[in-house]
């Protein structure tokens, strides 16, 4: 697909945004040691030695033939997701952030966040990593239980969880633990085991994901025996009684975070800012002045950097229809705690608010949400619900 001169972004529309939101950066890396069963993300088992060089010459190709869309916006956060990103190295990292660095105006304390994998590093790799720029980190750990990390498939042991963490905590002011609950043979106190061990370890922030059986994946054809609905409830109670027991606020559906902590890239995705995604699968949502553009790019890694050198990244390009931005919206917005400004939701669609009162006026009768003439929330009973409460805002 050719991506689209500029002035076809610019041109008159229905929509009528005042001023385009904060604009963050997503760069997808797509290899992995091993495909996890359970992952539905575009990530491919390394083949050997990576072809990093030439994957970084597309992903600039890819940038460059993407400046026109964002000329002149400041970056606000980057994050470097995958796959495994720190199967990179250093250097090659060093690199990529040096060609951002050279083609986009970065917010002065832009986050600069890079996923690692316990099982991916050695003494000093992540000291290496926050000398090329880096300034967050965000560990797959999943668990520090040796059982249920090899039903998952991860390459890692809880001693080598525990011991990237330590290094994590020397080499960053700021870093993330992911976390999964609901594992196969999982009981409420192996659970409680591992976040106990998780906030031994005093991390800034936890995501905590529950594990879900996704189409296209191993355990999709080979379903493991899961927790039952009222257990992995009780785990989510549990969870959140413990971090903020331990000073963590739940300030989203699935994050945790000391004050000062949040992160600020997943903000701008549930804020529904905007992000340009460069690399294998990636997604962007842009903003113009009248219309809210869905780009994705090539999938397949060599595909994709064949069609990036070439300077035709982008497989598939959609523009959002008026009928579809207020569930967009709300998708992201109602998994935040504080929930979203109704004025926010009339900047960022360019819609009146009237699109999402019919909604938001049922939400209220059944006690999914509460409201002023400021500000939206979910209630307890609201976050408990959430697809329930998303649901009220599609389109009819």
């Amino acid at each position: 697909m050719i991506q689209q001169d500029v002035q076809h972004y610019m041109r008159g529309g229905t929509l009528q945004l005042a001023a385009l939101p904060p604009l963050s950066l997503y760069v997808h890396l797509p290899w992995c040691l091993k495909k996890c069963p359970y992952c539905d993300f575009n990530s491919h088992e390394a083949p050997g030695e990576l072809p990093e060089q030439r994957y970084i010459d597309a992903l600039v190709a890819d940038l460059e033939a993407s400046l026109p869309l964002v000329w002149g916006r400041t970056v606000h956060s980057i994050f470097i997701g995958g796959g495994t990103p720190s199967l990179f190295s250093p250097q090659a990292i060093d690199r990529l952030l040096g060609d951002i660095r050279a083609r986009l105006r970065l917010e002065a304390d832009c986050e600069i966040t890079l996923e690692a994998n316990p099982g991916t590093f050695e003494k000093d790799r992540f000291k290496a990593f926050r000398s090329a720029g880096v300034n967050r980190l965000s560990i797959g750990v999943q668990s520090f239980d040796d059982r249920h990390l090899k039903v998952l498939g991860r390459v890692h042991d809880r001693a080598q969880a525990i011991a990237a963490v330590e290094e994590a905590a020397q080499a960053f002011d700021t870093f993330n633990l992911d976390i999964m609950y609901a594992l196969p043979g999982q009981t409420l106190e192996n659970q409680a085991q591992d976040m106990r061990q998780a906030l031994a370890l005093e991390p800034p922030h936890i995501s905590i994901y529950h594990l879900t059986i996704e189409p296209n994946t191993w355990f999709a054809k080979f379903p493991p025996v899961v927790p039952e609905e009222d257990t992995a409830y009780a785990m989510l109670d549990q969870i959140t009684e413990i971090t903020e027991g331990a000073g963590l606020q739940r300030y989203e559906v699935s994050a945790y975070a000391r004050p000062g902590h949040r992160c600020f890239h997943n903000l701008n995705y549930w804020q529904f800012g905007d992000y340009l995604g460069i690399g294998a699968g990636a997604h962007s949502k842009l903003s113009f002045a009248h219309r809210v553009v869905r780009q994705v790019r090539y999938r397949e890694p060599k595909l994709y950097m064949d069609k990036a050198l070439a300077g035709n990244p982008v497989a598939q390009e959609t523009e959002v229809s008026r009928a579809d931005l207020p569930f967009e919206f709300m998708l992201n917005a109602l998994r935040l705690r504080e929930g979203f400004k109704l004025q926010d939701f009339a900047d960022k669609t360019g819609l009146p608010f009237t699109a999402i009162q019919k909604g938001l006026e049922e939400a209220e009768r059944k006690g999914l949400i509460e409201r002023d003439f400021v500000h939206a929330r979910p209630t307890e009973r609201g976050f408990d619900f959430l697809n329930d409460l998303q649901a009220l805002f599609l389109a009819d």
